[in-house]
């Protein structure tokens, strides 16, 4: 940890502020949902740019909560900052989701096992290649073992982070066809970092919309307050 570049930018917070793991979801508002729901004497522990950060206890153990803001760059800046000057060790993302696959409806779950990008995060280490960006193994079979327990449905598999909302060329289906179960736009950017720290990473996404049942697409409020399941297996692992 370096103490010499806290606060960052993008933090204000203090050294010793974070917990050693932090949950991450996108939006803000599901940062504070959950620290004002499931965690003990939380405090507010960073508010820049409306990003605010929690650290408080969950049955106990000190756990942290932070928004990483919607696509790579933003998670890129947020898990960078966290792992390399924070002394963060693992980053869990709780996430929704779109998904291409046809045994996945809205709500249930996806492990990111690796995470494929049409995205260029990557480029910045030069490597003679393509880097293959995947979940720390530990974090993903502890995952898998507590959604089992709770029955819950869930895959584990390929995500797509795309750096594209509106996809002008709909490649989604293509991306389908290799096996990829969903399509969000941060883990690809986690998971490089956390590789390039040491550190540990697992992305868990609910499925929030589906390409092939949009009937059941869930509105923002629902995705804010509602994926409660996804959020207690990452405080479980936490």
């Amino acid at each position: 940890m370096s103490s010499s570049r806290i606060p960052t930018p993008h933090i204000n917070a203090k050294e010793g502020d974070f917990a050693r793991t932090v949950l991450m979801p996108g939006d803000p508002l599901r940062a504070k949902f959950i620290a004002e729901t499931f965690l003990e004497n939380a405090v507010l522990v960073n508010n820049v740019r409306g990003v605010n950060g929690y650290t408080g206890y969950y049955h106990g153990k000190r756990v942290s909560v932070m928004a990483s803001g919607m696509g790579q760059p933003s998670i890129g800046i947020y898990s960078y900052e966290l792992f390399n000057f924070y002394g963060v060790e693992n980053i869990i993302r709780i996430g929704s989701c779109g998904s291409f696959d046809k045994d996945l409806h809205v709500r249930d779950l996806i492990l990111a096992q690796g995470a494929c990008t049409n995205g260029n995060y990557n480029a910045q280490y030069e490597l003679p290649g393509t880097f293959c960006p995947i979940a720390d193994f530990g974090l993903l079979r502890r995952a898998a073992a507590l959604c089992e327990d709770a029955g819950l449905r869930f895959k584990v598999g390929n995500i797509l982070s795309s750096d594209m909302f509106y996809d002008d060329a709909n490649s989604g289906m293509r991306w389908a066809k290799m096996g990829v179960l969903g399509v969000e736009m941060e883990s690809a950017a986690l998971y490089a970092n956390a590789a390039r720290a040491g550190k540990k990473a697992l992305c868990i996404c609910t499925v929030s919309d589906s390409f092939l049942y949009p009937e059941e697409n869930t509105t923002a409020e629902e995705r804010q307050n509602s994926f409660t399941a996804m959020m207690k297996i990452a405080l479980e692992l936490a």
